[in-house]
C-alpha cells in the first residue's frame, strides 16, 4: 500500500452516512410540509410515460443481529402482522385517493426490505402484495425483489413468493465465519444459506443476491477469505459488499464490540481488497462503490450502457420518476423532494389511525 493512500486511510476512516441520497439524511433542510410532499408526487408523474418504484419496510425480526442498523421492532410475537399489514394498506389508499396518478402510472419495480420481509406468513405476504397490486398498474417488464433472512425462510414460503411475481431474491449473509457471527448473534450454517439459493434457483428466481458485510467484530484476512470463498461455491448472481458502520451512539447494539474487535483504517481497507481481488478473479464486475455482479447480470449490462442508476434501495437497473415509499422509516424519492416516514413503530401507526399521513421529515 503506497504511502499516499495509507495518508487517505487515515484521514477519511471516519462514521459517515451511507451514501443513499445526496445530500445525505443528516443534512436534509427545508421539511417539506404533507402538502409540499403529495404536490412533489403529483408533479413527477405528470407525464403520461412516468414510471414508479415501490419500497415497502417490513421492520420485524425475531432476534437482534447487533451490528445491525437498519430500523428494526424484534419480538417473536407475530400477531403485529395483521395490524401492520392494515397500516401499510391504509397508508397506500390515503396516497391513492390524494395522488390517484399512482394508480394509472406503470410500476417498473417494487422491493420488500427490512427488518426481515420474510417474518410474514404467506397469507399475510399475499394479503399485501395483493392489496396493492389490485389497485396498480404494474409493467409488462416488472421487477418484484425482496430481502429474506436464509434462517427463517421456509420453501413453502419462496413458493408464495413467486407466484405473487417476486423474481428477485437477497439473502443476508453478511460472513460466513462462527466466531463473527457469534459475535454479532447471527448464527448461519452455510447450508442453510445454500438451501435458499437452490430452492429460489430451482423454483425460477432470476437473480440471486447476497449481502456481505467487511470490517465486523474479529474479521480478519483469513476469515474474509474463508467468506468470500464459501460464497463463491454458490455464485450469486450478485453481490452487495458493505462497510461495517459502527455508530455506537445511534445503536445501544454496537457498544457490546470493543474497539479491539474491530478492524480499522489498512486493516479494514485490506478485507476490502481481498473481496474485489477474489471477486475480480471468479467472473464479477466492480459496480460503482459497494456491489459486484456477474457479466450476464443487468446491473453489468447497465454500467456498459451508462443506463445505471443509485436510489435509497441501491444501484438499479431502471430509471424510474418516483420512489414511492410505505411503512415505518420508510424514505421516498420525487426527484425534486425527499421524504422519509415516522421511524417509531408505535408513532407511525398512531398518526395513521388519527387519519394522519406518517411523515418524519423530508428536504
Amino acid at each position: 500500500m503506497s504511502s499516499e493512500m495509507q495518508k487517505l486511510i487515515a484521514k477519511y476512516d471516519v462514521p459517515a452516512p451511507r451514501y443513499t441520497s445526496y445530500p445525505t439524511v443528516p443534512y436534509w433542510e427545508k421539511n417539506p410540509s404533507t402538502g409540499e410532499w403529495i404536490d412533489n408526487i403529483q408533479k413527477s408523474l405528470q407525464p403520461d410515460n412516468a414510471s414508479i418504484a415501490i419500497y415497502i419496510h417490513i421492520p420485524f425480526c425475531e432476534s437482534l443481529c447487533t451490528f445491525c442498523g437498519c430500523n428494526t421492532s424484534i419480538t417473536k410475537n407475530h400477531s403485529v402482522e395483521d395490524p401492520y399489514i392494515d397500516s401499510l394498506l391504509q397508508e397506500f389508499n390515503m396516497y391513492i385517493e390524494r395522488a390517484p396518478e399512482l394508480k394509472t402510472r406503470k410500476v417498473k419495480e417494487l422491493h420488500l426490505g427490512g427488518g426481515s420481509p420474510t417474518y410474514l406468513s404467506e397469507d399475510n405476504m399475499k394479503r399485501l402484495i395483493e392489496g396493492l397490486t389490485s389497485k396498480l398498474n404494474i409493467d409488462e417488464d416488472y421487477v418484484f425483489s425482496i430481502e429474506v433472512d436464509p434462517r427463517r425462510t421456509r420453501k413453502t414460503q419462496l413458493e408464495t413468493l413467486y407466484k405473487l411475481g417476486f423474481r428477485r431474491i437477497s439473502l443476508g449473509v453478511q460472513d460466513f465465519d462462527e466466531e463473527v457471527q457469534k459475535l454479532i448473534n447471527r448464527f448461519q450454517p452455510f447450508e442453510k444459506t445454500k438451501f435458499v439459493t437452490e430452492e429460489s434457483r430451482a423454483l425460477g428466481y432470476n437473480s440471486v443476491n447476497f449481502d456481505l458485510i467487511y470490517g465486523l467484530p474479529r474479521q480478519n484476512e483469513a476469515t474474509m477469505r474463508y467468506t468470500i470463498e464459501k460464497t463463491l461455491e454458490l455464485l450469486p448472481d450478485r453481490i452487495a459488499f458493505y462497510s461495517y458502520a459502527h455508530v455506537p451512539w445511534i445503536k445501544a447494539a454496537h457498544r457490546l464490540f470493543t474497539e479491539e474487535d474491530l478492524p480499522r483504517g489498512p486493516e479494514k481497507r485490506k478485507l476490502y481488497e481481498i473481496g474485489l481481488e477474489l471477486f475480480s478473479k471468479n467472473q464479477y464486475m466492480e459496480i460503482g462503490m459497494d456491489h459486484f455482479s456477474l457479466k450476464e447480470d443487468k446491473l453489468y449490462r447497465a454500467l456498459q450502457t451508462s443506463s445505471l442508476h443509485r436510489n435509497f434501495m441501491g444501484y438499479t437497473d431502471n430509471k424510474t420518476d418516483l420512489l414511492f415509499a410505505l411503512g415505518v422509516s420508510a424514505i421516498a424519492d420525487s426527484w425534486t423532494c425527499f421524504h422519509q416516514n415516522e421511524k417509531i413503530l408505535k408513532k407511525y401507526q398512531k398518526k395513521l389511525s388519527e387519519g394522519q399521513f406518517p411523515s418524519l421529515r423530508g428536504h
